[in-house]
């Protein structure tokens, strides 16, 4: 019972953080402070929901239980002041099942999130904590980089945030310059996480790829004449077209090469066409996000895998390298000319690769390279690649598609 009960809680918390911190933040003005408030009901949660029961609406619960620890926090207070007696009447007067309006308050947590004060970097690790609900691991293993790292970053971004008493409002239209850039990042990181989870036993993370799709039409609303902003839509609709067919009945992951194309959802592949289609009408070129939103096209378009048109895929990664070069995206463009050219062509840029920093203790430079060299022939070192890839892969599904690859190969 108790363990059922913790699946359920980490379950509504991943569904539901966003929307309860967001509420809570534009309550009390304070994305720490609001974080902190829903980490408490959630102990709540677990001491009461295996005497009374799960609630009907979880979410609901959990932000009421956090909103009267508020109260009581502020009424403890021998020098309450007036902001925070005026807080805690009207919380008090918010019924149990009432919601704030959900899109506007995630959105503006993303922006208070990304604001200038703070670097890029703690812009995302910030948003991908209080948005996403991500734990800092699974951070960690989307931006590369140390636990310990995402972990200061974090807390020094909600110092900086709270010292430049930062105003939990959206941004006026001429300050959106300062913020979008941030903004489109963490809408995308958390799209990544749900298109293809980073850790765990799920392959696709449907609720924050939801969550994503969603803020980005959102945001496309708002600034239609931003191409980027379009871009980005474009190439999430896009991957998202393809979900029923990248998971099979049991779970396990369905690669590119093995899909059923008439499972693709033909209509959101239309609406993708069409944002991209917006974004380069606004004459203003493509950046990273239209680019590999064109990429997506090509697959999207395609009968087949050898139907594909490869070689302007290469054309693609090579303007998208010069535009965000990345050796992720080295190591993308490495597989696109391994299908235009052939696998030796792009074993030189793959071992080029080898000591890039970013990519170290991660599976996707293994990965990669066990299986070009499985096409050429050199069979033993494709199968070590791909097991050393299998047991860096931090998602159970992949890791297991790894071995699975590496078995083949066996002699």
């Amino acid at each position: 019972m108790a363990e059922d009960i913790h699946r359920t809680v980490d379950g509504v918390w991943r569904i539901e953080s966003a929307r309860i911190v967001a509420t809570l933040t534009r309550a009390t003005g304070d994305v720490g402070l609001a974080e902190d408030l829903a980490q408490e009901a959630l102990v709540e949660a677990l001491e009461k929901w295996p005497q009374t029961g799960v609630p009907r609406n979880a979410g609901a619960w959990l932000t009421m239980v956090a909103k009267r620890r508020a109260i009581d926090s502020w009424r403890r207070r021998a020098a309450l002041d007036e902001r925070h007696r005026a807080i805690a009447h009207a919380l008090a007067e918010t019924a149990e099942d009432e919601w704030e309006p959900i899109e506007d308050d995630v959105l503006r947590l993303v922006f208070i999130a990304c604001h200038p004060v703070l670097s890029r970097e703690s812009q995302i690790a910030l948003t991908l904590r209080v948005v996403s609900g991500l734990s800092t691991q699974e951070i960690a293993r989307m931006l590369l980089v140390p636990v310990p790292t995402v972990q200061a970053r974090i807390t020094r971004a909600k110092k900086t945030l709270a010292a430049a008493r930062a105003p939990f409002e959206t941004p006026e239209p001429a300050e959106w310059a300062a913020r979008l850039a941030g903004v489109l990042g963490v809408v995308y990181l958390v799209f990544t996480e749900g298109y293809a989870a980073t850790v765990g036993d799920l392959w696709i993370r449907r609720e924050l790829a939801s969550e994503a799709l969603r803020l980005g039409r959102v945001l496309a609303g708002i600034v239609p004449r931003e191409p980027e902003v379009l871009g980005l839509l474009a190439l999430m609709e896009f991957q998202a077209s393809r979900f029923s067919a990248r998971v099979a009945p049991d779970g396990s992951p369905v690669l590119l090469a093995d899909q059923d194309r008439t499972k693709w959802d033909r209509p959101q592949i239309l609406r993708a066409r069409v944002a991209l289609a917006r974004a380069d009408a606004l004459g203003r070129g493509r950046g990273p996000y239209a680019l590999q939103a064109a990429i997506a096209q090509c697959h999207a378009t395609a009968a087949s895998v050898d139907d594909t048109d490869w070689e302007k895929i290469v054309l693609l990664y090579e303007a998208l390298g010069r535009l965000a070069p990345s050796p992720v995206v080295a190591l993308n463009r490495a597989v696109a000319v391994s299908m235009a050219s052939g696998p030796e062509a792009a074993l030189e840029i793959v071992d080029a690769l080898a000591d890039a920093a970013a990519l170290q203790g991660s599976h996707l430079l293994p990965s990669v390279r066990g299986e070009l060299l499985a096409r050429v022939g050199r069979t033993a070192e494709a199968r070590a690649e791909l097991l050393t890839a299998a047991a860096l892969a931090t998602n159970a599904r992949e890791s297991t598609v790894l071995r699975a690859k590496a078995q083949r190969l066996a002699p």
